[in-house]
């Protein structure tokens, strides 16, 4: 119990610096949020609890293919904010729009049978 409060803190102490470094400066707000901390964070509890780097290697790769469908939000998030609408509006939008292209990857995927994903 006590591994999992510290995985917790940890990921938490990472997005609240993001957010309060990007009242400061979003750019740096934004290189902090684009490391791959969580992806790093992940692997590396993934691999203190199981003690394998091939399940690390293969969460590696599958994050590696969805990372390009989840930036659809990066891009459909500014476009309708600039467009006239809400915050929420925007984030639904964008969210939706990174749904729907994570099951175009994962279709692909099962449709050709790329085994990109485990």
């Amino acid at each position: 119990m006590g591994t999992m409060i510290i995985k917790v803190l940890v990921t938490a102490v990472v997005v609240v610096a993001v957010s309060e470094l990007a009242k400061r400066s979003t750019l740096a707000g934004a290189l902090l949020a684009s490391l791959p901390l969580t992806s790093v964070l992940a692997l590396t509890w993934l691999y203190r609890d199981t003690g394998s780097a091939m399940q690390a290697a293969i969460l590696a790769r599958s994050i590696f293919w969805l990372v390009l469908p989840s930036l659809a939000f990066f891009l459909v998030f500014p476009a309708v904010v600039r467009s006239g609408y809400g915050f929420w509006a925007a984030m639904g939008s964008a969210t939706l729009a990174t749904l729907i292209s994570y099951s175009v990857m994962l279709g692909l995927d099962r449709a050709f049978n790329l085994r990109w994903f485990g």
